[in-house]
Formats: structure tokens, C-alpha cells, sequence
């Protein structure tokens, strides 16, 4: 289960991922929400990365992680608890003008994939925004005892064809990690209808 390589490997994934740059994602996010002031749930946190910028950013977060090691690790880091718990259980109910999903719901199924959608929709603000990534590709693999499910736009987008979101923008980048320039990533913006 993807949980324990995320405890087994806390410290080394806290390093290699706490400094990378998303600068350019983080502004295209941003620039899609209909709210600056209120609060966004970063779904799967992992190092707390993504939660510090939009807390120094200025609003209010809910940081999630499924690992409870990683999440001692972020809390420290963001200055805030982080709540252990597993996505799939998510039971917000209008309550967030942004969902970031960076990289975390590629380790569910494609079906947890879609039912989790249903859930973030859920929990977002009518004209909520909702950013997730996946390794961008048609096949889903399995590494280091975590599966990946990956996404081309038009596999992503049939997915999500009967859930009451409509898309904004997809678009494609590198890993900002460094070394893992070649891989790539499907990143979608998407709005709660």
C-alpha cells in the first residue's frame, strides 16, 4: 500500500520534494479562484510544501495526509496540524473556495479516483476551484509498491464527463524535481458547475 512506502521513506520524500518549485502552477491555480480570502484544502500534502505557500499566501488551509510520519513532518514544517486521514473518506460539504490535489490522487484507482472527485466536488464552494495532477500517460503501473494511475487529457476528461464540473484548463509539465526532468505530468484546473 502506497501509505507505508510514504512512512518508510518520510524523511528522504520530505527533502526531495519540500524545496521544488510549483511557482507556476501555484499563479494558474490561484488565478482561477472566484474567492482570495477563503480557505483551500490541500489534499494529500505531503511535505506541507504546497500548504506553507498558500498559508504565506494568505489563507486559511486544511492540509491532509494519509501518512501519519509525513504529516508530523509537515505539521512542523507549515506550523499547523495536519489531519491524518484517507482521502477516499473526505465529508466536507461546501466548505472550500480551492481543492489542491498535487500528485496525490495518482496512487487510487481510476474508479477511488472518480468516486474521490465526487467527493471534492462535495466539499468544494459552488465556483470552486480544484487543481489535481497525475504522471501523464494512457498506462497505469506499479512502483515500489505504490500504483500509479496515470491520465492523458482526453482519458482524464471522459472520466469526469458525468461529474458536475466543467474543465478550464489541462496542461503539461515537467517533474520540477531535480533529475526527473523527463517525466511528465497531466495537470488539470477544473470548476464546481
Amino acid at each position: 500500500m502506497s501509505v507505508k512506502f510514504y512512512n518508510d521513506n518520510a524523511e528522504s520524500f520530505f527533502n526531495n520534494t519540500v524545496n521544488a518549485d510549483m511557482s507556476s502552477t501555484y499563479k494558474i491555480f490561484e488565478e482561477n479562484l472566484s474567492d482570495k480570502t477563503g480557505e483551500i484544502l490541500d489534499l494529500g500534502c505531503g511535505s506541507g510544501r504546497d500548504a506553507k505557500h498558500f498559508i504565506d499566501a494568505g489563507f486559511k488551509v486544511t492540509a491532509l495526509d494519509l501518512s501519519p510520519i509525513l504529516a508530523a513532518k509537515a505539521s512542523e514544517y507549515i506550523g499547523q496540524e495536519v489531519i491524518v486521514a484517507n482521502m477516499k473518506d473526505l465529508d466536507f460539504s461546501d466548505k472550500f473556495i480551492g481543492i489542491w490535489a498535487c500528485a496525490s490522487l495518482l496512487h487510487l484507482s481510476e474508479d477511488e479516483v472518480l468516486e474521490t472527485l465526487k467527493r471534492c466536488h462535495k466539499a468544494l464552494k459552488n465556483d470552486g476551484t480544484m487543481y489535481v495532477s497525475f504522471k501523464y500517460g494512457e498506462t497505469n503501473f506499479e512502483k515500489d509498491g505504490r500504483i500509479f494511475t496515470c491520465f492523458t487529457r482526453d482519458k482524464f476528461l471522459n472520466l469526469i464527463k458525468d461529474l458536475d464540473f466543467y474543465y478550464r484548463a489541462t496542461f503539461k509539465t515537467g517533474d520540477v524535481r531535480p533529475g526527473r526532468e523527463n517525466e511528465k505530468w497531466l495537470n488539470v484546473i477544473l470548476k464546481k458547475k
